[in-house]
């Protein structure tokens, strides 16, 4: 009934049921209705892909050659200088919106990439596998590892990339030098650097003798730490948990996830991760299973993060399938937020509270959680497994927060009269 009621006040329905698409429309339209989308966004999507639909057929593409690229050519390509008749959506953001649930389909979920046949992209690849399934890396780290290395290979000549394919201190010193003068920080350029390292390990693993390539890769100069990390205040603490209006259910979500992040030392990621299998009631205990180094971690809920929890999974959590406990409250409902919802989240918050202008994104939260500990005298290995560093040197940074203590351990100048 909702499908042909959406179907019936579509005015290029021809499009649609005479394209390449016309198998998936049901499906398509299902999918919408399980999210909950109002039916005067469900017939902005429908035009969309009926547009969609109208182009490839001229172009004689048929539905199983739709993929990402195939969308972002439509999009870059066709709508600046489309001449389809009129009625045709054609606005940006409504048109990825829609093909974005089209790709969703299990249609597509279900379809076997190809390879792509030249070297460089199976190289490519390879690395990529390697970083995920052998090195267990998050999805953004191997990401943005395999572009480096695919950057690092355009700046090469084709013949050089394509035929060896290892990485030449000579070619890695002009591919930095270029990026230096195009203004890239040092701290961008050290990434690029780990990012080739990591892929020199790979050919390693391989077989290739890359000892000397590792050993004189360059070092770039770079000074992170000179200044104490940005952290909020305790007053400012409690100016940004007083912004969030608990009296709504979007509001209560938002501070549940602002009180998660700021007692357990949550990272963004871990907190869109959280679903109700995490939480153990009865014993006070949350188990992240989603977290950077892909290992379940165990820790105690505190009594405040709980009582934000509980409130919003009584009053204000909609009702949903889903058991991710952070979801959304507009459609698509029951979509466990992104890492970008809830930093935008955040990001309002620190606006209500005039402080937007000093701080902005999640990872603050956390270090102002390291702080906090630090000055009840806690730990630095303590603290390094709250926030789950695998090294100590990556919270030490915490240990020059407190300026009053470290001028009492301060020596005197030599030559000073103090």
């Amino acid at each position: 009934m909702f499908t042909d009621a959406c179907l019936n006040r579509l005015a290029r329905r021809d499009w649609l049921f005479h394209g390449p698409l016309s198998q998936l429309i049901d499906s398509y339209i299902c999918k919408l209705e399980r999210l909950r989308y109002a039916r005067g966004t469900v017939g902005a999507y429908l035009r969309c892909l009926a547009h969609f639909s109208y182009w490839m057929r001229r172009k004689r593409i048929s539905a199983s050659d739709v993929d990402e690229a195939l969308v972002e050519h439509f999009i870059r390509d066709h709508l600046p200088v489309c001449r389809c008749p009129e009625p045709c959506r054609s606005v940006v953001s409504e048109m990825r919106a829609a093909l974005h649930h089209l790709l969703a389909l299990p249609f597509f979920a279900d379809a076997v990439p190809t390879t792509a046949p030249d070297p460089i992209a199976r190289e490519l690849h390879k690395f990529h596998e390697f970083l995920r399934d052998t090195c267990g890396l998050a999805r953004s780290t191997c990401v943005y590892r395999v572009r480096h290395l695919e950057a690092f290979f355009a700046s090469c000549t084709l013949n050089e990339s394509a035929e060896s394919l290892i990485l030449t201190i000579p070619a890695v010193e002009a591919f930095l030098t270029g990026l230096a003068r195009r203004h890239w920080k040092p701290s961008s350029l050290g990434v690029i650097c780990t990012s080739l390292r990591s892929y020199l390990r790979f050919r390693a693993l391989h077989g290739d003798d890359t000892r000397l390539a590792l050993s004189t890769m360059p070092l770039i100069a770079n000074w992170p730490h000179r200044n104490p990390p940005k952290v909020l205040s305790d007053i400012q603490i409690e100016r940004f948990l007083q912004a969030f209006d608990i009296n709504t259910a979007s509001g209560m979500r938002d501070y549940a996830i602002a009180r998660c992040i700021l007692d357990l030392g949550l990272r963004g990621d871990e907190a869109t991760h959280l679903t109700l299998d995490s939480i153990d009631w009865r014993r006070g205990i949350v188990t992240l299973q989603h977290t950077k180094s892909h290992r379940a971690q165990r820790m105690p809920l505190p009594e405040q993060a709980g009582a934000a929890l509980a409130r919003y999974l009584r009053e204000g959590r909609p009702q949903t399938d889903s058991r991710s406990v952070f979801v959304r409250h507009r459609a698509p409902f029951g979509v466990p937020l992104s890492v970008a919802a809830i930093r935008n989240a955040m990001n309002r918050a620190f606006a209500r509270c005039n402080l937007d202008d000093q701080f902005c994104n999640t990872h603050v939260l956390r270090r102002s959680t390291a702080t906090r500990l630090q000055r009840t005298n806690v730990s630095i290995k303590e603290i390094a497994d709250l926030l789950r560093h695998r090294s100590l040197n990556t919270a030490r940074v915490y240990a020059r927060v407190d300026i009053e203590r470290l001028r009492e351990v301060a020596l005197s100048w030599p030559g000073s009269t103090s």
